[in-house]
Parts: structure tokens; C-alpha cells; sequence
């Protein structure tokens, strides 16, 4: 078992809340590999001693770790109690980059850039990994955003989630995950300026031109046509839906 040596007092904490604290200590043994997938956390008692905090503030953090995936805790002795570092599935990381990216007010335009950036990327490797059914998933939703019927909401929903399937027939799951992540934090300010356009009839039939062009070149496993596309299909989205309209 791993024994872990007191924070020495003269560190500087400042600004830091005392959950704070254990949360920075976790992450820096995770990262420094003195803690591993399946490792246990030191029992309450003994790392809130360690770290000169309080029992609550150590519950405080493992149910933010628990949020957030890191760590499972469950009643009983020896192994199979405590507080247990987990993999984080890829579901949890997704999340916490979605919200992050809507949250933290990044400027839209480095968005889009580091999104063209990941889906060049995801497109081209999809064009080698994609499936039958990842193809079939992809058709459908090219097929509803054909429909004249469809809606400004359900166009998005189709958009995004077309963006999405390319990401997940990559065939990488960090790409495809970070890719998600990314549109998907999209996928309301997005919306929005599709909500305002007053010329929707005129770049809808665009915007499926481009997926539909996409499409095709992922589908002959052409790479590098496809990533050339997605990125001219960013761009160009991006630029029609940022432009003023008339009042």
C-alpha cells in the first residue's frame, strides 16, 4: 500500500478552499502515477490529517470526484470498500468538456477554429474506419434534413448529431469524444442564428449540400477530400450564419 507523507505547511494555498485542496492533492498523485485505476484513496480520518482539513471537506471532494467519474466509494472492509479511483467513461469527459466550452465564454471564432481543427481529423479517419451502420446513421440523418417539413430545431438536432456520427466512426476515441464535445457545445449558439436568419429557404439547402458532399467522400474513403470539405463546409456555415441581416 502506498504511504503518502504529509503536505508540508509552508506550501502556499492560498485562494484555495479546503475541498479545493484534496481535489489538487488527488489530481497531483494521479498525475505524478502515485495513484492508478483501481488504487484506493486514503481513508477520511487519515487524508484529511494529511492535509490539515476537515472530514467534511474530504467528503466534499470525493463527491465531486464521484461526479465526475474519477472515483466510486462503497461501505465494507478491505478491498472492497472505500473510495476507488475509476477510468472515467467517455460519457463523463464529454460532458465536462461540453460544459466547460458553453461555460467558460470562449470566443466563438477560436471555437470554430480548434473544432475544424478536431473534425479534419475525425473525418479523415472516418473515412477509413466508418462502418456499414456508421454509413446507414449517417444516411438517415442526411435524409430527415432533406425533408421540407423539418423545422429550424430539428434541422440542428440533425446537424449536430450528423457531426457527431462522423466523430464516432473515427475509429479514435479521444477524437471522438473531444469532436463531440466540441459541436455539441455548438449546438445552442448554433440555433440561435439559425432562429434569426430571415434567408433560412437559401442556406439550408447549402448546409445539406455540404454534408451531403461530406457524405460521399467519407463514404469512397477519400480522407483528404473529406477533411478539405469539412473545413470549407466550417468556414463557410460559419461566415453565413455570423453575417448581419437585414432588419
Amino acid at each position: 500500500m502506498t504511504t503518502f507523507e504529509p503536505v508540508p505547511a509552508a506550501r502556499d494555498d492560498s485562494g484555495l478552499r479546503a475541498f479545493e485542496l484534496v481535489l489538487r492533492w488527488v489530481d497531483e498523485r494521479i498525475l505524478g502515477g502515485d495513484l492508478e485505476v483501481g488504487d484506493h484513496l486514503p481513508p477520511e480520518r487519515e487524508l484529511a490529517g494529511l492535509l490539515g482539513v476537515s472530514r467534511a471537506a474530504v467528503r466534499e471532494a470525493v463527491r465531486t470526484l464521484q461526479a465526475q467519474g474519477v472515483v466510486r466509494s462503497s461501505v465494507g472492509a478491505g478491498s472492497a470498500g472505500g473510495t476507488v479511483l475509476t477510468a472515467v467513461p467517455s460519457g463523463a469527459l464529454g460532458r465536462l468538456l461540453r460544459l466547460h466550452v458553453a461555460l467558460a465564454a470562449f470566443p466563438l471564432p477560436d471555437v470554430v477554429e480548434v473544432r475544424i481543427a478536431l473534425e479534419r481529423l475525425s473525418v479523415r479517419l472516418a473515412a477509413t474506419h466508418a462502418s456499414t451502420d456508421d454509413l446507414v446513421a449517417m444516411r438517415d440523418l442526411l435524409d430527415q434534413m432533406a425533408d421540407p417539413g423539418i423545422d429550424r430545431a430539428r434541422f440542428n438536432d440533425c446537424d449536430t448529431a450528423f457531426h457527431v456520427a462522423l466523430a464516432a466512426a473515427a475509429g479514435n476515441a479521444l477524437a471522438r469524444d473531444l469532436t463531440s464535445a466540441i459541436r455539441e457545445s455548438m449546438r445552442l449558439p448554433i440555433l440561435d442564428r439559425f432562429r434569426s436568419l430571415e434567408v433560412w429557404e437559401d442556406v439550408a439547402p447549402v448546409l445539406r449540400g455540404d454534408h451531403e458532399a461530406i457524405f460521399a467522400a467519407v463514404a469512397a474513403g477519400d480522407g483528404d477530400e473529406a477533411a478539405a470539405l469539412t473545413e470549407h463546409h466550417i468556414r463557410s456555415a460559419w461566415v453565413a450564419l455570423s453575417a448581419p441581416h437585414p432588419a
